[in-house]
């Protein structure tokens, strides 16, 4: 079976924060009860801050959103960009 590369969730959103270069993407809608785990999967240069994907899990593990820190306009697709809510 082929992955389909062009799957819409009907729960996903994407906040996008300009001035400061971060995008939050909303896989699910995150519980009253919040995120459980944060997980770093990069950062750049390490523990700065500058720049780093974090991926957020629920309290029943599973994946609800991913973190992207810095450089998000060079590391993110342009139209995820372009149909993200500004803050």
């Amino acid at each position: 079976m082929t992955p389909e590369r062009n799957v819409r969730c009907a729960a996903m959103r994407v906040e996008y924060d300009a001035s400061h270069d971060l995008a939050y993407v909303y896989l699910r809608e995150i519980e009253p009860r919040g995120v459980a785990k944060t997980v770093t999967v990069l950062a750049e240069p390490p523990d700065t801050g500058t720049y780093g994907i974090h991926l957020d899990f629920d309290h029943e593990g599973r994946l609800v959103g991913i973190d992207v820190d810095g450089v998000t306009s060079r590391r993110l697709p342009p139209e995820l960009l372009a149909a993200a809510k500004r803050l």
